[in-house]
Protein backbone atom coordinates (compact mmCIF):
# COMPACT_ATOMS: atom_id res chain seq x y z
CA UNK A 1 0.00 0.00 0.00
CA UNK A 2 1.50 3.51 -1.18
CA UNK A 3 -0.25 6.56 -0.04
CA UNK A 4 0.63 10.16 -1.03
CA UNK A 5 -0.27 13.17 1.25
CA UNK A 6 -0.58 16.82 1.10
CA UNK A 7 -1.58 19.72 3.26
CA UNK A 8 -1.47 23.12 2.24
CA UNK A 9 -3.52 24.87 5.12
CA UNK A 10 -1.19 27.05 6.42
CA UNK A 11 1.42 28.84 4.51
CA UNK A 12 3.34 25.50 4.58
CA UNK A 13 3.44 23.05 1.71
CA UNK A 14 3.58 20.20 3.17
CA UNK A 15 3.95 16.56 1.39
CA UNK A 16 4.37 13.03 2.60
CA UNK A 17 4.82 9.49 0.63
CA UNK A 18 4.16 6.49 3.30
CA UNK A 19 3.50 3.26 3.07
CA UNK A 20 2.06 0.11 5.52
CA UNK A 21 5.92 0.30 7.15
CA UNK A 22 6.21 3.54 7.81
CA UNK A 23 7.48 6.91 6.33
CA UNK A 24 9.12 7.10 2.88
CA UNK A 25 9.68 10.63 2.46
CA UNK A 26 8.48 13.82 2.82
CA UNK A 27 9.45 17.73 2.63
CA UNK A 28 7.83 21.00 3.72
CA UNK A 29 7.90 23.93 2.24
CA UNK A 30 7.76 27.59 3.56
CA UNK A 31 8.66 31.14 3.54
CA UNK A 32 8.95 34.13 5.56
CA UNK A 33 5.52 36.14 6.88
CA UNK A 34 6.83 39.28 4.95
CA UNK A 35 6.87 36.93 1.50
CA UNK A 36 3.11 35.50 0.07
CA UNK A 37 2.71 32.08 0.25
CA UNK A 38 3.47 30.32 -3.27
CA UNK A 39 1.23 26.98 -2.67
CA UNK A 40 0.27 27.03 -6.41
CA UNK A 41 3.88 27.18 -7.36
CA UNK A 42 5.49 25.03 -4.96
CA UNK A 43 3.27 21.79 -4.84
CA UNK A 44 3.88 19.96 -7.75
CA UNK A 45 7.59 19.95 -7.68
CA UNK A 46 7.19 18.68 -3.85
CA UNK A 47 5.23 15.59 -4.81
CA UNK A 48 7.83 15.18 -7.73
CA UNK A 49 10.29 15.63 -5.06
CA UNK A 50 9.54 13.07 -2.92
CA UNK A 51 8.48 10.48 -5.34
CA UNK A 52 11.78 10.90 -6.86
CA UNK A 53 13.61 10.56 -3.33
CA UNK A 54 11.61 6.84 -2.75
CA UNK A 55 11.85 5.73 -5.88
CA UNK A 56 8.49 5.27 -6.76
CA UNK A 57 6.40 6.52 -9.49
CA UNK A 58 2.56 8.17 -8.96
CA UNK A 59 1.39 5.31 -10.61
CA UNK A 60 2.01 3.15 -7.68
CA UNK A 61 -0.32 4.91 -5.07
CA UNK A 62 -2.83 3.57 -3.71
CA UNK A 63 -4.93 6.95 -2.07
CA UNK A 64 -4.12 10.26 -1.72
CA UNK A 65 -4.63 11.59 1.84
CA UNK A 66 -5.11 15.94 1.54
CA UNK A 67 -5.43 18.18 5.03
CA UNK A 68 -9.02 19.57 4.39
CA UNK A 69 -8.51 22.13 6.88
CA UNK A 70 -9.80 24.63 7.54
CA UNK A 71 -7.22 27.35 6.98
CA UNK A 72 -5.82 29.81 3.92
CA UNK A 73 -8.53 29.72 1.68
CA UNK A 74 -6.28 29.71 -1.59
CA UNK A 75 -3.79 27.01 0.22
CA UNK A 76 -7.02 24.82 0.54
CA UNK A 77 -8.27 25.08 -2.63
CA UNK A 78 -4.77 24.26 -3.81
CA UNK A 79 -4.24 21.36 -1.97
CA UNK A 80 -7.50 19.96 -2.17
CA UNK A 81 -8.15 20.35 -5.70
CA UNK A 82 -4.28 18.79 -6.73
CA UNK A 83 -5.41 15.79 -4.02
CA UNK A 84 -8.57 15.59 -6.32
CA UNK A 85 -7.15 15.33 -9.89
CA UNK A 86 -4.42 12.74 -8.79
CA UNK A 87 -7.04 10.26 -7.36
CA UNK A 88 -9.09 10.96 -10.15
CA UNK A 89 -6.49 10.54 -12.97
CA UNK A 90 -5.06 7.25 -11.20
CA UNK A 91 -8.66 6.07 -10.13
CA UNK A 92 -7.74 5.60 -6.48
CA UNK A 93 -9.47 7.32 -3.34
CA UNK A 94 -8.96 10.58 -1.46
CA UNK A 95 -8.66 9.99 2.19
CA UNK A 96 -9.73 13.50 3.67
CA UNK A 97 -8.45 14.75 7.05
CA UNK A 98 -9.33 18.07 8.73
CA UNK A 99 -6.20 19.98 9.59
CA UNK A 100 -7.10 20.99 12.93
CA UNK A 101 -6.83 17.35 13.53
CA UNK A 102 -3.64 17.02 12.42
CA UNK A 103 -2.07 19.70 14.95
CA UNK A 104 -3.93 18.02 17.61
CA UNK A 105 -3.03 14.23 17.59
CA UNK A 106 0.64 14.24 17.78
CA UNK A 107 0.01 16.04 21.79
CA UNK A 108 -2.78 12.65 22.46
CA UNK A 109 0.22 11.86 24.96
CA UNK A 110 -0.81 15.06 26.62
CA UNK A 111 -2.76 15.43 30.11
CA UNK A 112 -4.29 18.57 29.00
CA UNK A 113 -7.19 19.69 26.76
CA UNK A 114 -5.37 20.01 23.48
CA UNK A 115 -6.05 23.14 21.55
CA UNK A 116 -4.88 23.69 18.07
CA UNK A 117 -5.02 26.95 16.09
CA UNK A 118 -4.59 27.71 12.71
CA UNK A 119 -3.88 31.65 11.64
CA UNK A 120 -7.37 33.11 9.87
CA UNK A 121 -6.04 36.43 9.67
CA UNK A 122 -7.65 39.59 10.17
CA UNK A 123 -6.48 39.05 13.80
CA UNK A 124 -8.91 35.83 13.71
CA UNK A 125 -8.12 32.12 13.87
CA UNK A 126 -9.49 28.71 13.04
CA UNK A 127 -9.79 26.55 16.70
CA UNK A 128 -11.26 23.62 18.46
CA UNK A 129 -10.94 21.55 21.10
CA UNK A 130 -9.48 18.25 21.70
CA UNK A 131 -9.38 15.40 24.68
CA UNK A 132 -7.06 12.89 24.63
CA UNK A 133 -8.15 9.83 24.52
CA UNK A 134 -6.37 5.87 24.40
CA UNK A 135 -4.93 5.88 21.31
CA UNK A 136 -5.31 9.39 19.58
CA UNK A 137 -7.43 12.23 20.78
CA UNK A 138 -11.50 13.02 20.76
CA UNK A 139 -12.57 16.34 19.29
CA UNK A 140 -15.05 18.03 21.98
CA UNK A 141 -16.04 21.07 19.92
CA UNK A 142 -16.92 22.35 16.17
CA UNK A 143 -14.45 23.76 14.04
CA UNK A 144 -14.69 27.75 15.06
CA UNK A 145 -13.60 30.67 13.86
CA UNK A 146 -13.08 33.44 15.87
CA UNK A 147 -10.64 36.49 17.24
CA UNK A 148 -8.06 35.96 19.39
CA UNK A 149 -10.05 37.90 22.21
CA UNK A 150 -12.81 35.25 21.48
CA UNK A 151 -10.38 32.14 21.56
CA UNK A 152 -9.01 33.94 24.95
CA UNK A 153 -12.35 33.60 26.50
CA UNK A 154 -13.37 30.36 25.23
CA UNK A 155 -10.10 29.25 27.34
CA UNK A 156 -10.84 31.76 30.30
CA UNK A 157 -14.14 29.66 30.49
CA UNK A 158 -12.17 26.04 31.02
CA UNK A 159 -10.72 25.85 34.07
CA UNK A 160 -8.51 23.06 33.26
CA UNK A 161 -5.17 22.47 31.44
CA UNK A 162 -4.91 23.84 28.04
CA UNK A 163 -2.14 22.55 25.80
CA UNK A 164 -2.10 25.13 22.64
CA UNK A 165 -0.86 24.89 18.90
CA UNK A 166 -0.41 25.98 15.93
CA UNK A 167 0.71 28.78 14.10
CA UNK A 168 -2.04 31.04 15.56
CA UNK A 169 -1.17 30.17 19.19
CA UNK A 170 2.54 31.33 19.07
CA UNK A 171 1.35 34.26 17.38
CA UNK A 172 -0.95 35.40 19.74
CA UNK A 173 1.44 34.22 22.56
CA UNK A 174 1.84 37.62 24.97
CA UNK A 175 -2.04 37.59 24.61
CA UNK A 176 -2.27 33.84 25.77
CA UNK A 177 -0.58 34.32 28.61
CA UNK A 178 -3.30 36.22 30.48
CA UNK A 179 -4.92 33.31 30.10
CA UNK A 180 -4.72 30.64 33.30
CA UNK A 181 -3.52 27.34 33.49
CA UNK A 182 -2.57 27.37 29.18
CA UNK A 183 0.65 26.47 27.75
CA UNK A 184 2.10 26.39 24.51
CA UNK A 185 3.48 23.89 22.56
CA UNK A 186 6.64 24.93 20.66
CA UNK A 187 7.20 25.85 16.87
CA UNK A 188 7.59 22.12 16.07
CA UNK A 189 3.96 22.07 16.77
CA UNK A 190 3.12 25.18 14.54
CA UNK A 191 2.01 23.29 11.35
CA UNK A 192 -0.30 20.19 10.70
CA UNK A 193 2.00 17.14 11.34
CA UNK A 194 2.74 15.33 7.85
CA UNK A 195 3.07 11.85 10.61
CA UNK A 196 -0.28 12.38 11.36
CA UNK A 197 -1.38 12.82 8.22
CA UNK A 198 -0.10 9.52 7.15
CA UNK A 199 -0.85 7.12 10.23
CA UNK A 200 -4.23 8.63 10.34
CA UNK A 201 -5.32 8.43 6.50
CA UNK A 202 -3.12 4.85 6.57
CA UNK A 203 -5.10 3.51 9.07
CA UNK A 204 -8.28 4.64 7.88
CA UNK A 205 -7.63 3.25 4.41
CA UNK A 206 -7.30 -0.22 6.47
CA UNK A 207 -10.99 0.17 7.59
CA UNK A 208 -12.09 1.51 4.13
CA UNK A 209 -12.86 4.89 5.68
CA UNK A 210 -12.39 6.93 2.03
CA UNK A 211 -13.75 8.24 -0.35
CA UNK A 212 -14.22 9.22 -4.48
CA UNK A 213 -12.45 12.57 -5.13
CA UNK A 214 -15.62 13.92 -6.44
CA UNK A 215 -16.47 14.19 -2.59
CA UNK A 216 -13.96 15.85 -0.95
CA UNK A 217 -14.55 19.64 -0.18
CA UNK A 218 -12.33 21.75 1.70
CA UNK A 219 -13.49 23.10 5.33
CA UNK A 220 -13.31 26.92 5.03
CA UNK A 221 -15.94 28.07 7.78
CA UNK A 222 -16.15 31.80 6.21
CA UNK A 223 -16.23 33.40 2.12
CA UNK A 224 -12.85 33.96 0.15
CA UNK A 225 -11.47 37.49 0.30
CA UNK A 226 -12.44 38.01 -3.23
CA UNK A 227 -16.18 36.42 -2.26
CA UNK A 228 -16.20 39.31 0.19
CA UNK A 229 -14.46 42.08 -1.71
CA UNK A 230 -17.44 40.99 -4.21
CA UNK A 231 -20.45 41.62 -2.31
CA UNK A 232 -19.06 44.65 -0.90
CA UNK A 233 -19.23 46.07 -4.01
CA UNK A 234 -22.42 44.74 -5.28
CA UNK A 235 -24.38 46.55 -1.79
Amino acid sequence: MLLLGIDTATRRVGVVLASEHGLLARLELGGPPSTPPRHAEQLAPAIRHVTECAGVRLAHLSAVAVGTGPGMFTGLRVGVTTAKALAHALRVPVIPVPSLDLLAYPLRHSRALVVPAIDARRNECYFAFYRPVPGGVQRESDYLLGSIDDLVGELDARGEEKLLCGDAALAAAESLKEVDRVEIAGPAHAAPSLSALAELALARYEREEFTSPGEVLPIYLRKSDAEIAWERRSA
